[in-house]
């Protein structure tokens, strides 16, 4: 499977200098889940664009290492809700790889980390600076609310050991 960057997709932390012999291992949710976006990622990297588009940023390829953190802490087991998508703005995916993840939410509440490579072309206006960026987006609605339900649910303390 082509990975990108060079960002692989086993175990997290491999001991230094470990003879393990590879055992064969059923597949996770996480590394099934991270296939089919790869998979998916080819296909789309096909499609040709005309004006008014001319830059394209694809943080699943260039945010790699947090994107593929947040799938394999968060995609375990069954789930009652699935987000699909990303958020649009300069601010979120496009500067941490975890959708819908303004930076703050990721690395200060998620606690996700991991390098940010620089895509292969910015606008001036919207540079890559990954978890460092200073900038947020506007409207945080959507946080507090989404700590309200969590927490109704009892689940906002196992998002946040």
């Amino acid at each position: 499977m082509a990975v990108p960057q060079a960002f692989p997709l086993g175990p997290l932390h491999e001991p230094a200098g470990a003879l393990v012999e590879p055992q064969p291992s059923p597949r996770s949710l996480a590394e099934g889940f991270l296939e089919e976006e790869l998979r998916l990622n080819r296909e789309l990297k096909q499609l040709q664009f005309s004006e008014p588009v001319g830059l394209i940023y694809n943080p699943v390829e260039y945010a790699w290492e947090p994107h593929r953190s947040y799938v394999t802490r968060y995609c375990q087991g069954p789930k009652q809700v699935l987000f699909l998508g990303m958020n649009p703005g300069p601010f979120g995916m496009a500067q941490t790889g975890v959708p819908f993840g303004e930076v703050s939410m990721v690395r200060d509440w998620l606690g996700i980390g991991g390098s940010v490579l620089t895509p292969p072309q910015e606008h001036p206006k919207r540079p890559v600076l990954g978890l460092e960026c200073p900038k947020s987006e506007a409207n945080k609605g959507w946080e507090a609310v989404a700590k309200e339900r969590l927490n109704e649910l009892g689940l906002l303390p196992l998002l946040t050991k």
